[in-house]
C-alpha cells in the first residue's frame, strides 16, 4: 500500500482529524473516515453494485459525503455529485442518465429524493443517513456488524460529475477507469500537489458543495496526503475569517463571487482577524475582477493563486501572485502535462498575442457519457479539447481570456447552458420569442437576463416580468433561471431563423473590455 490514500493515514495517525466541520466544529478521524468508507463498500457491494457500476450523491457537505465518495473510488464505482439546488425533475434526469444504481440521501434531502422516487421508481435503488421512511431504508441500520477491515482492492474508481459545458442539457463527464488499485493516485494528484503544496502538514479550508468537481477534488487529493479538510454546509464570509484564525488553515479554494462577500465586511471587523497560516489560496470557476483580486491581495498578501480549468478535466493552467502582478488578467501557464492552444476557426494554431479559440490538451481524455456528438464538439483532430472559450497567449506563454464562444453563463462560478431556461419561457403563453444570455454582474460576475418578445396583444410590465421569472422556476433550478427580464418588439432573428444573440449582448457589455470579468 502507498502512501497516498486515506489507508495509511488512518493507521499511522488514526487520531488526526481528516474532516473538521466549520460550523459546528465536528471532528472525524482518519480513523472513523476509512472504517465506515471501509464498511460502505461492502455495504455497497452488498446492494448489488460491481466494478464500473455508478451511484448517484444527493447530500449536503457533510463527513458522510466524502466517506462515501472514497468507498465508491476504493470499490471500482463511478460516483455521481448531484446539486442539492436542483429540482426533482432534474435530478432524475442526471440519476437515470447516469445509470445511477443506487441514490444515496439524508433527511435534509429526503424530499427531493422522494419525488425522483416517485418518477424513477424501481429504475434505481434509493438509501438515506439519518433518516428512513416506509420506502427508503435508513444506511445506519445497515451498516451495523459489517466489519470495518480494509476490503479487497479491484481498479481505482472514479468521479462523473456532471458539467452545462457548452451545449445542451449536463452531461456527465466521464472517464474509463484503469487497472490501478485505490492507493496509486490519479495523474491529476501529482499536478495538484506540485502546484499547491498539498502535505500532512495542511489545514484545507473547503467552503464550497462538495457536488462540484473542485471543492470535491481538493478535498480528496488532500486527504491522500494525510492533510485536514475542514468543510462549511454552507459559505459564510465571516465564519470563513474566524475558521482561518481558529483552525490555522493553510490552504483554501474559493470562486471570485466569495471574495467579493468578505470584502464587504467591515474593513475594521476584517482586521480583527488574522491568516497566519495561509500558504495557498486558490480560486478558481470563474474569472475574477482585477480589483476584487488586488484588493484580495492587499489583505491577504502573496498567496492567491488562479486556475483555471473544467469539470472535464481538459486541461489546467495556473498563475500565482507574483505573475499575476506582471500579467493582471492572465489565467497562467498549463501544469505539467498540460497544453493550451490558440486556434483559428479552421482549426490551424494561432501565434502569440493574437486571439482564437482556446483549447487544452490534458494527460487524459474524457468523454460526455452516451454523447459521443458533443463529445466530438468539443474535441480537435489532433485530441485537444475546449470549453468554448476565447482567447490568446502572449510571448511568454500566459494565456488571457477574452471571451466565450458558447452561451454558457458563469453566474458565481456555477455554469449555466440559457438554452434550458430559454426552452421554458418559450413554452409561456404570453411569450412569442426569447434570448436568454449572461449581462455583467459586480457580485456574480454574470448574471442571467431574459430578452422577452411578447405575443402580439400583451403589454409588458413589471408584473409580466416577474410572472416570467416565477414561471421558470418552477420548472428549474433558480440558479439557471433570469433574475431580471427585458421586453422588446422584436428580437434580431435572421429569415432563416437564426438568433443574433451578439447583438443582444453587445448592448449590455458596452464599456467593457471583454465579455468575460
Amino acid at each position: 500500500m502507498q502512501n497516498t490514500h486515506p489507508w495509511f493515514h488512518a493507521v499511522a495517525n488514526p487520531d488526526k482529524p481528516a474532516i473538521v466541520m466549520a460550523d459546528t466544529g465536528e471532528q472525524f478521524s482518519y480513523r472513523q473516515m476509512t472504517d465506515l468508507s471501509n464498511r460502505l463498500t461492502v455495504l455497497l457491494r452488498r446492494l448489488g453494485l460491481s466494478a464500473g457500476d455508478t451511484l448517484a450523491i444527493l447530500m449536503e457537505n457533510r463527513p458522510e459525503y466524502l466517506a462515501l465518495c472514497w468507498a465508491a473510488k476504493n470499490a471500482g464505482f463511478y460516483y455521481v455529485g448531484v446539486s442539492t439546488h436542483l429540482t426533482p425533475a432534474e435530478t432524475s434526469y442526471i440519476v437515470e442518465n447516469s445509470g445511477s444504481r443506487l441514490l444515496i440521501g439524508t433527511a435534509w434531502t429526503l424530499p427531493i429524493i422522494e419525488k425522483v422516487r416517485i418518477e424513477l421508481g424501481g429504475r434505481c435503488q434509493y438509501r438515506l443517513f439519518d433518516a428512513e421512511t416506509l420506502e427508503i431504508a435508513g444506511l445506519e441500520a445497515a451498516l451495523e456488524g459489517i466489519p470495518a477491515a480494509v476490503p479487497d482492492m479491484p481498479r481505482r474508481g472514479a468521479s462523473m460529475l456532471y458539467s452545462s459545458g457548452t451545449t445542451g442539457r449536463p452531461k456527465g463527464v466521464k472517464v474509463p477507469l484503469t487497472e490501478d488499485p485505490p492507493d496509486v493516485p490519479p495523474v491529476r494528484h501529482a499536478m495538484l500537489v506540485s502546484a499547491f503544496r498539498f502535505d500532512r502538514s495542511t489545514v484545507f479550508l473547503n467552503p464550497g458543495p462538495l457536488y462540484h468537481a473542485g471543492p470535491l477534488r481538493f478535498a480528496m487529493a488532500v486527504h491522500r496526503e494525510g492533510g485536514t479538510v475542514v468543510l462549511m454546509r454552507k459559505f459564510d464570509s465571516l465564519l470563513v475569517l474566524q475558521t482561518i484564525e481558529r483552525m490555522r488553515v493553510t490552504h483554501g479554494l474559493f470562486v471570485p463571487t466569495m471574495f467579493i462577500r468578505m470584502l464587504r465586511i467591515d474593513a475594521a471587523e476584517r482586521r480583527r482577524f488574522s491568516q497566519p497560516d495561509l500558504r495557498v489560496v486558490v480560486h478558481a470557476a470563474a474569472p475574477c475582477p482585477i480589483g476584487i483580486k488586488e484588493q484580495m491581495l492587499d489583505w491577504w498578501g502573496p498567496v492567491i493563486h488562479e486556475l483555471y480549468g473544467g469539470t472535464e478535466g481538459s486541461g489546467t493552467t495556473v498563475i500565482n501572485a507574483r505573475d499575476w502582478l506582471l500579467h493582471k488578467g492572465s489565467v497562467g501557464k498549463p501544469l505539467p502535462g498540460c497544453e493550451v492552444h490558440i486556434v483559428d476557426d479552421a482549426g490551424e494554431e494561432l501565434p502569440a498575442n493574437v486571439q482564437g479559440r482556446v483549447f487544452l490538451k490534458a494527460p487524459r481524455q474524457f468523454e460526455y457519457h452516451n454523447e459521443p456528438e458533443k463529445t466530438a464538439a468539443v474535441r480537435h483532430p489532433r485530441g485537444w479539447t475546449t470549453m468554448g472559450d476565447i482567447g490568446f497567449v502572449d510571448s511568454e506563454g500566459f494565456l488571457y481570456l477574452t471571451d466565450r464562444q458558447s452561451d454558457m453563463i458563469i453566474s458565481g462560478g456555477v455554469n449555466i447552458y440559457p438554452q434550458e431556461a430559454e426552452n421554458i419561457l418559450q413554452s409561456h403563453p404570453k411569450v412569442a420569442d426569447v434570448a436568454v444570455f449572461g449581462i455583467p454582474d459586480e457580485e456574480f460576475g454574470e448574471g442571467v437576463l431574459a430578452v422577452v418578445q411578447l405575443e402580439a396583444g400583451i403589454e409588458s410590465s413589471p408584473q409580466l416580468a416577474l410572472e416570467l421569472i416565477e414561471f421558470c422556476r418552477s420548472h428549474l433550478s433558480s440558479i439557471k433561471c433570469p433574475r431580471r427580464v427585458d421586453f422588446v418588439d422584436n428580437l434580431p432573428r435572421q429569415e432563416n431563423g437564426k438568433l443574433y444573440k451578439r447583438l443582444l449582448k453587445d448592448q449590455y457589455w458596452r464599456g467593457h473590455n471583454t465579455r468575460i470579468i
